[in-house]
């Protein structure tokens, strides 16, 4: 983030944007995608972001793709966040982590996405291999869709809320740390008031943030104020069709890349 700014750009190739592109919907078409999102955002942006879901549904095929993908990007020196949103118990989830977080894993990547709402003590397999290998893991904690509320916005006895209780688990693993841990989060940057209505503290996180919901999606300066506060220095803006419809060009994509980036950076300063 430091070296190339604060975006992670998207590599979701979903049926709409192959069509846009003017790529037929098969797994073929999945790795002209992908090949145009590297080489567009190699030194460009701090990490891109393949959601697994569009390649697992092309089965064998479209999972050979996403391997590739992963491999490439190691290859070029261009670090991934995988957005497979796992999450279970015991030994499922240590197979889980084994899958993603472990060098030399067929889908091993930098970070993963994750979900803890099977209690964050479930993740445990994810946290230790994350600290073993050098990984990072995103948990969701706040995140824009009005369903979320129900879950994330719930409160224990104690008056504390469940994506409350999410952060501090994640802050306490990363105390400490120099200069930010490897438990990150997923927090929307259009949940409005929801951090200060639930008395989270993200600046206590030491970590980073993954933030969809910036720019053309919505969150402008104020938003992000209000949502972040001072953690914005932690923010990972996520772009994914604003800068995926410049396609397929990687010329134009690398443009969009660049002007997305300046715009994120800019949105993310500081107010005087």
């Amino acid at each position: 983030m430091r070296t190339h700014g604060p975006l992670c750009v998207g590599i979701d190739p979903h049926p709409g944007l192959l069509a846009a592109w003017n790529l037929p919907d098969n797994a073929d078409s999945l790795q002209l995608f992908s090949d145009a999102v590297i080489d567009a955002a190699q030194g460009r942006a701090a990490a891109v972001k393949p959601n697994a879901a569009f390649f697992e549904r092309h089965g064998s095929r479209g999972m050979a793709v996403l391997e590739n993908l992963l491999g490439r990007c190691r290859e070029v020196g261009l670090l991934t966040v995988l957005d497979a949103k796992r999450g279970d118990i015991g030994s499922t989830m240590q197979a889980y982590s084994e899958a993603f977080l472990v060098p030399g894993a067929p889908f091993e990547s930098d970070s993963l996405t994750v979900s803890p709402y099977l209690g964050v003590g479930s993740l445990q397999p994810a946290f230790d291999l994350a600290e073993k290998h050098g990984k990072g893991i995103f948990v969701l904690a706040l995140t824009s869709n009005p369903e979320g509320r129900t879950v994330q916005h719930a409160t224990a006895p104690d008056g504390g809320s469940v994506a409350g209780a999410v952060v501090k688990a994640a802050a306490a693993l990363n105390a400490g740390a120099e200069p930010m841990g490897s438990i990150g989060l997923v927090v929307g940057a259009t949940v409005g008031t929801a951090v200060s209505d639930l008395g989270i503290d993200l600046s206590s996180l030491n970590g980073p943030i993954l933030a969809p919901g910036v720019g053309a999606q919505g969150a402008g300066p104020a938003e992000l104020e209000q949502v972040f506060g001072n953690a914005r220095r932690c923010v990972l803006v996520n772009q994914s069709r604003g800068v995926l419809q410049a396609g397929p060009s990687v010329e134009r994509l690398v443009e969009a890349i660049d002007s997305a980036s300046t715009e994120a950076q800019s949105l993310l300063q500081t107010p005087s």
